[in-house]
């Protein structure tokens, strides 16, 4: 499983291209890529991202609890940047599986 900034960046944008359909295939995606301002993502997208972070990172990365402490402004602020260090921290934490 990728664990580098790169590889965790580049699941993200695959991701987010699947979530937002033919939106997304136009849309440039970097770590200072906007969810709500540059991607115009609503609630359904984030929670449908959710779901795709799930069934691809599994326990290791908990995507409500991320967003738990953030109101609903500072979700629409936030950047993919900010989910891809996460993920990255997030897997560097997990129990390594031999």
């Amino acid at each position: 499983m990728p664990t580098d900034q790169t590889a965790v960046l580049a699941d993200v944008s695959s991701m987010l291209r699947s979530v937002l359909g033919d939106f997304g295939d136009d849309a440039e995606i970097t770590m200072d890529t906007t969810f709500s301002d540059d991607l115009g993502m609503e609630s359904i997208d984030v929670v449908s991202l959710a779901g795709r972070l799930q069934a691809r990172y599994g326990t290791s990365v908990n995507f409500a609890l991320f967003v738990s402490g953030l109101d609903v402004q500072s979700v629409g602020q936030l950047k993919v940047g900010e989910l891809v260090d996460y993920i990255v921290d997030s897997l560097a934490k997990a129990p390594s599986r031999s």
